[in-house]
C-alpha cells in the first residue's frame, strides 16, 4: 500500500500529490490548498452524477435484454424495436438544426486536413516519435516500406536501384502537387535552380534546409544539400522531400495503455507534462548505439521581403482521458471509494495544459489558447452534458475562460451513434472532433443486442447495413452541425504498419467519405497517408456528400439469418477471435503493454489496443450464449491459440508461456474471463477484468 496524504478530505497517493503541487501548481502559481479544496468540491458534485449515469446505462441494457428475450423465436421487428427504444428514452428527439459555436480552434483541427496519430502516454519513446511526426521524410517512407509495390530490399548497404525509384516517385509527387508552368521537376537542374511554378503562390519561403511550398494547405519542404549522399548525386542536389504529416496526435491515457494504479497514472501525467512543457527526452539503445531523443524545434522560414515565419515543428497534441466507467486507487474519496478516473484525468491533464496557455512551456502547443481533450466511451447526450458541465467546473477551478477546454467526442458507443446530433449539441461550444471506430462500436453493437440472437461472423460485419450507415451518418451529421472548417471529422485506424502499399490503395477512401483526418499506426504511415491529402481537398469533397442515411439502417442488428455454420467454420471463427484476444492480453497482463504490434493468426503484425479485445470477446460470448458453440469448443480454441501465441513470442526472453500453465498464467485466466464472463461485463468493456488481473500480476511480482 503506497503512502497517502489528506487533501481536503481526499486521500491522495503521496507521490502523485507531490508531483501535482511541485511540478504543476507551483509553476502555475496556484495555491495548493485552494486547488485541492476545489478539486474536492468537484468530486462532491460530480461523483454522484457519474454513478447515476452508469446506473442508467445498466437500466437501459436490462430493458433491451428483456425486450429481446420476450421476442425470442419471432422474426426481429425493426419498427416495434425503434418504437420501444423511443419509449424507454434510449432514443431522444433530434435537436432543432444548429451550428456549433466553438471558438479559438487551431488551424490543424479547423482548417487543415491530414493524418492523425494515437500514441500511448506511458511510452516516452513512442510519444516523442509521434509528437515529432509533424514532419517526415518522403524518401525514407518510400524506401523503407512496400509502398513502391515491393518490400524494401534486405541486407546491408544502400540499394541504388531502389533509391532511383524513390527519387523518381518523389519527382512525380512534386509534378502533381506543385505543377510547373512548363516541363517536369525531373528536368530541373543546377545548384540553385529556378523553379517555374504554375502557381507562384504555392512557394512559402526558404528554410535552413531548403525551400518550403504549400499544396491543399499542407506544407512541403524540399531539402537541397550538395554534401548529402543523395543530394550529391542528384542533378539539382535534392537530398529529401519532407512532408507535413501528422498534423495532430492524440496522447492516449485510455485504450492503448495499461494504467491501473497510482504509479501508472503518475507516469502518465509526468509524460504528458514533459511533452507539453517541451523537455521530455528518452534515452535508449538502437543499432548498438545509445540514442537520446527529444522534441523537434519549430521551423523558421524566410519569405520574400524579409518576413520570417515560424512553422510548427511538432504535432498539435490532444490528450485522451478515460471514459466515465473506471475508477482508480490513486485517490480515495471521503467514503473510501476510488475516484472516477475520468474526473481525475479532467482536472490533472487540464492543469498541465494550463502551463501551455500561460506561456510556461518551451513552445506553444495551442497557438489559439485551447486545451484539447478527447473523451471516449460516452453513452448518449446526457453523458456528453456531464462532460460539458465537468469541463466548466475544471475551468472555474483553474481560472480559465469558458470553453477553453475543447472536447473530442468519440462516436464509438451505440447510444451516441443513434443520438449523435443531440450529443454534439450537448457540447456545441467546445466540440472540436468526432470520429468513428469499427472495433469498439461493433463491440457495443454486439453487447447491446446480446440477447437478440447470434451475430454474423466478425469479418462479415464490415459489410453490414448498420456499419455502412454508421460511417456515413457520422460524417453527414457532423457536416450538418457545422463541423467543416471548425472541427475534425475523423476516420479509424489502418492497423497493419507493414502493409503500406495496401494502405495507399485503400485509405484514400477515408477522404472520399469526408474524413478530414484518419488514424495511422506510425510516423512513416503518416507521411505516406499525407500523400492522399495532397491528392484530394477534403473540404471540397465534403461539399458534395449526400445527406445522412436514415436511423432505421443504423438500428439494423447484424443478426445471423441461420446458424448452419459447419464445425470447421465455427472453429475458424473461434480461433481467429481467440488468437487476437490472447496475443494482446498476454502483453497487457504480464508486461503492462497497452498497445503494440501483435501478430494476428496469419502472422501479420497489427497495432492493437483494448478495442480488439472488446469485439473478439463479445463475439465469442454471443455465440456461446446462443449455442452456436460450446464452452468446450471455446476452451479448445483458447488453449490451441495460446500455444500459437507462445510460439509467436518465443524470441522474447521475458515472455511467460501460457500453454500448459492454464492455472498459473494470469494472462490466460484473464482471457478466459473476458469470454466466459463477457455477457455480464458493463457494456462489454474489458477494463474491469483487465485491471483486476493486472493488479494481481503486479502484486505477485
Amino acid at each position: 500500500m503506497s503512502e497517502r496524504v489528506d487533501r481536503s478530505g481526499l486521500q491522495v497517493d503521496a507521490a502523485l500529490a507531490d508531483f501535482i503541487e511541485s511540478e504543476v501548481l507551483t509553476p502555475l502559481e496556484r495555491d495548493p490548498g485552494e486547488f485541492w479544496e476545489g478539486f474536492s468540491a468537484i468530486c462532491s458534485k460530480f461523483v454522484p452524477r457519474n454513478r447515476e449515469l452508469l446506473a442508467i446505462r445498466e437500466d437501459f441494457q436490462s430493458r433491451i435484454d428483456a425486450w429481446h428475450k420476450s421476442a425470442r423465436g419471432q422474426p426481429h421487428d425493426p419498427k416495434a424495436y425503434h418504437k420501444f427504444l423511443e419509449e424507454i428514452g434510449y432514443l431522444v428527439p433530434e435537436p432543432e438544426p444548429f451550428t456549433i459555436g466553438t471558438q479559438n480552434v487551431d488551424a490543424e483541427i479547423a482548417t487543415l486536413a491530414g493524418p492523425q496519430l494515437v500514441v500511448p502516454v506511458l511510452n516516452a519513446r513512442f510519444l516523442l516519435n509521434a509528437a515529432n511526426a509533424r514532419w517526415g521524410s518522403l524518401y525514407d517512407a518510400l524506401y523503407g516500406t512496400d509502398a513502391l509495390d515491393a518490400p524494401p530490399a534486405k541486407g546491408p548497404g544502400y540499394d541504388a536501384e531502389r533509391g532511383a525509384a524513390v527519387i523518381a516517385a518523389g519527382r512525380k509527387f512534386l509534378d502533381d502537387a506543385l505543377p510547373l508552368f512548363k516541363g517536369s521537376w525531373a528536368d530541373i537542374e543546377g545548384p540553385d535552380p529556378v523553379i517555374p511554378l504554375d502557381n507562384v503562390a504555392q512557394e512559402v519561403g526558404e528554410s535552413a534546409r531548403g525551400r518550403v511550398f504549400r499544396n491543399n494547405r499542407l506544407l512541403i519542404e524540399i531539402v537541397f544539400d550538395p554534401d548529402h549522399p543523395i543530394g550529391r548525386t542528384d542533378k539539382c542536389h535534392i537530398a529529401d522531400i519532407r512532408l507535413e504529416a501528422a498534423l495532430t496526435t492524440i496522447v492516449d491515457m485510455e485504450d492503448s495503455v495499461a494504467a491501473v494504479d497510482a504509479g501508472d497514472k503518475l507516469l502518465a501525467y509526468r509524460n504528458w507534462l514533459g511533452v507539453i512543457r517541451g523537455d521530455l527526452t528518452d534515452t535508449f539503445e538502437k543499432g548498438g548505439k545509445t540514442v537520446t531523443r527529444e522534441l523537434e524545434d519549430d521551423i523558421r522560414v524566410l519569405r520574400d521581403g524579409g518576413e520570417e515565419l515560424s512553422l510548427m515543428g511538432r504535432s498539435l497534441l490532444f490528450v485522451r482521458n478515460v471514459g466515465h466507467l473506471m475508477t482508480n486507487p490513486a485517490i480515495l474519496l471521503e467514503d473510501g471509494s476510488e475516484i472516477p478516473e475520468g474526473i481525475m484525468d479532467a482536472v490533472f491533464t487540464s492543469a498541465i495544459g494550463t502551463l501551455d496557455l500561460e506561456g510556461k512551456t518551451r513552445w506553444s502547443n495551442s497557438r489559439r489558447g485551447s486545451i484539447y481533450i478527447v473523451k471516449p466511451k460516452q453513452h448518449g447526450p446526457d453523458e456528453c452534458h456531464f462532460t460539458n458541465d465537468l469541463f466548466d467546473a475544471v475551468e472555474d477551478l483553474l481560472g480559465l475562460d469558458r470553453n477553453t477546454i475543447k472536447v473530442g467526442v468519440m462516436d464509438e458507443e451505440r447510444r451516441t451513434s443513434v443520438n449523435l446530433a443531440a450529443c454534439i449539441h450537448a457540447v456545441k461550444d467546445r466540440i472540436v472532433f468526432i470520429n468513428t471506430g469499427f472495433l469498439d462500436r461493433t463491440g457495443d453493437e454486439i453487447h447491446t443486442s446480446m440477447q437478440a440472437g447470434p451475430m454474423i461472423r466478425k469479418g462479415e460485419i464490415k459489410a453490414s447495413t448498420w456499419l455502412n450507415a454508421y460511417e456515413k451518418r457520422n460524417v453527414a451529421i457532423g457536416l450538418a452541425c457545422g463541423l467543416s472548417g471548425h472541427a475534425q471529422i475523423g476516420k479509424g485506424m489502418w492497423a497493419a504498419p507493414d502493409r503500406m502499399a495496401a494502405m495507399m490503395e485503400e485509405k484514400i477512401g477515408h477522404l472520399k467519405a469526408g474524413g478530414s483526418t484518419a488514424w495511422v499506426p506510425s510516423p512513416t504511415a503518416a507521411v505516406l497517408h499525407a500523400l492522399h491529402y495532397h491528392r484530394l481537398d477534403v473540404f471540397e469533397v465534403q461539399k458534395e456528400l449526400p445527406a445522412a442515411p436514415g436511423l432505421d439502417a443504423l438500428l439494423q442488428i447484424p443478426l445471423a439469418t441461420g446458424t448452419n455454420w459447419s464445425e470447421e467454420e465455427i472453429r475458424e471463427e473461434l480461433d481467429n477471435n481467440a488468437q487476437g484476444l490472447l496475443g494482446y492480453v498476454v502483453r497487457w497482463i504480464d508486461a503492462g503493454v497497452g498497445c503494440s504490434k501483435v501478430p494476428d493468426i496469419n502472422d501479420i503484425g497489427l497495432m492493437e489496443d483494448r478495442a480488439t479485445l472488446r469485439i473478439s470477446s463479445q463475439h465469442m460470448a454471443n455465440w456461446l450464449l446462443h449455442g452456436v458453440c460450446t464452452k468446450e469448443q471455446v476452451m479448445d480454441s483458447l488453449q490451441r491459440m495460446a500455444a500459437k501465441v507462445d510460439a509467436q513470442n518465443a524470441g522474447d526472453p521475458a515472455y511467460e508461456p501460457m500453454a500448459d500453465n492454464w492455472d498459473s498464467s494470469m494472462a490466460f485466466q484473464a482471457a478466459c474471463d473476458l469470454v466466459f464472463k463477457g455477457v455480464e461485463q458493463p457494456s462489454g468493456y474489458t477494463e474491469p477484468l483487465l485491471h483486476a488481473w493486472r493488479l494481481k500480476k503486479k502484486a505477485a511480482a
